[in-house]
């Protein structure tokens, strides 16, 4: 861990990624204790509606008098929620179909990696759209069609590392001494595949966050009156150019947290492939 640490301390771009990274995370756990306006969660307060930011607003109100900080704050826990859990099922549905498909060979894999192949040439967000649309406009909706389509994604890489492994010498000493195929691939294989699945794990969770903001906006993600920032730019169409802050906060929250998790992303994947290093 520290030479890792070590290495990813002399890029500066991975490095603030990985402070943003780091303020967003504390931002999603301490948020109702940092908003300087937690009950504008749900509560609103017309009489100060659409004010322009100032000291006692620094990022303006919204249409409904909430303070706009306060949410964006507020809004960073539901990101990284969507963001975690998408992630995290596509791993547990695309990890293991990948090592099926890789370590075997035969019928069960090549349908495996058609139907990645098939799922992998629809773009993501039309694919997820088609899903939300017939599900209940809910945070789990969006969440469970982001899931159903982000899995090809960790099924290709370890598909690829798999293959890559199993004609490896240990893999071969290992059959030769009996070792069970289960042993092989969960013990020896799937510990050696897990890097470049990290740092599509991480590249993915900006990747997400982003799309997740644009379900939002097409009220196909969370639901009022939950502080999330897709939707925040969704409900300050109407009120632009005039009211310029409404939309402006909440799309640089989520164009700084997509940054801050592809330059971690990119800092990760030169250590764990210096090949695809970046040019500098």
């Amino acid at each position: 861990m520290k030479p890792i640490l070590a290495r990813l301390s002399r890029d500066l771009p991975a490095m603030l990624g990985l402070g943003v990274v780091v303020v967003v995370l504390l931002l999603a756990i301490f948020g109702p204790w940092i908003a300087p306006h937690p009950e504008d969660a749900s509560a609103s307060h017309l009489l100060r509606r659409l004010k322009p930011p100032s000291a006692d607003f620094p990022f303006g109100t919204d249409n409904l008098g909430r303070d706009i900080l306060s949410r964006v704050i507020l809004g960073a826990r539901g990101a990284l929620q969507i963001a975690l859990t998408v992630v995290v099922v596509a791993m547990l549905i695309g990890v293991p179909l990948g090592l099926v498909a890789g370590y075997r060979s035969g019928w069960l894999s090549e349908t495996i990696m058609r139907v990645t192949d098939v799922v992998l040439a629809i773009p993501q967000l039309v694919l997820a759209l088609a899903l939300a649309q017939l599900l209940t406009p809910s945070l789990e909706s969006a969440m469970l069609a982001l899931s159903l389509t982000y899995w090809p994604f960790f099924t290709r890489i370890v598909y690829a590392e798999t293959r890559r492994l199993s004609a490896s010498l240990f893999v071969d000493a290992l059959r030769g001494v009996g070792a069970a195929s289960p042993r092989i691939v969960f013990l020896h294989i799937l510990p050696n595949a897990l890097s470049p699945v990290i740092v599509r794990a991480t590249i993915g969770l900006g990747f997400t966050i982003l799309v997740a903001a644009v379900l939002g906006f097409l009220g196909m993600g969370a639901t009022p009156p939950a502080p999330d920032w897709g939707l925040a730019i969704a409900d300050s169409r109407t009120y632009l150019p005039r009211a310029w802050w409404y939309a402006t906060f909440p799309g640089l929250a989520i164009l700084i947290t997509v940054m801050g998790f592809n330059l971690l992303g990119d800092g990760l994947r030169d250590i764990v492939d210096p090949r695809l290093r970046r040019s500098r």
